[in-house]
């Protein structure tokens, strides 16, 4: 397993691989003291990558392999956010109807979507910032609802300027 930290504009971010995959990508506090900068593994600079066009305004054109640890929900929730186009949001109300479809189940929770939604284990490659409440309102956000509203703000602001708005 090997671990990483990235300064982004909006704070120091932990990067974790393992057996050829990102399995975490979250926000952190602080960068901790005495680590190194210097990666030699392909995945860690492929994410670097990844998080550096996405911070520099453009869609990043590839998605550095992903593992993310959890149940088979999580996992198809998870997959449902990567569906979410950049500079698009979704509420929990659109998840629970794309999923009751996709999983053949009549019935979902909105509850148990936003538990899962807010254990997503990587941070803007699956992007659980776009998903918002049913009025448009921000809702729960792992790392901040302040670093929820830039990253909105920021995909809106790079998409306006990516269409020539």
């Amino acid at each position: 397993m090997e671990r990483y930290f990235y300064q982004s504009p909006l704070g120091w971010m932990t990067l974790i691989c393992s057996e050829g995959a990102l399995v975490q990508i979250h926000f952190a506090e602080t960068k901790p003291q005495n680590v190194s900068d210097a990666s030699n593994s392909p995945l860690i600079r492929d994410a670097v990558r990844w998080l550096t066009a996405y911070f520099r305004g453009r869609v990043p054109s590839f998605t550095p392999p992903l593992a993310p640890q959890g149940t088979p929900f999580q996992q198809a929730v998870w997959q449902a956010l990567q569906a979410i186009p950049y500079g698009e949001t979704c509420s929990y109300g659109d998840l629970v109807r794309i999923l009751s479809r996709q999983l053949g189940k009549p019935r979902l929770s909105a509850q148990a979507i936003g538990r899962a939604v807010g254990s997503n284990p990587i941070a803007l490659i699956i992007p659980c910032h776009r998903v918002i409440g049913a009025n448009g309102a921000l809702t729960g956000y792992r790392w901040g609802l302040t670093r929820k509203a830039n990253l909105l703000a920021f995909e809106k602001l790079t998409r306006s300027n990516a269409l020539g708005e």
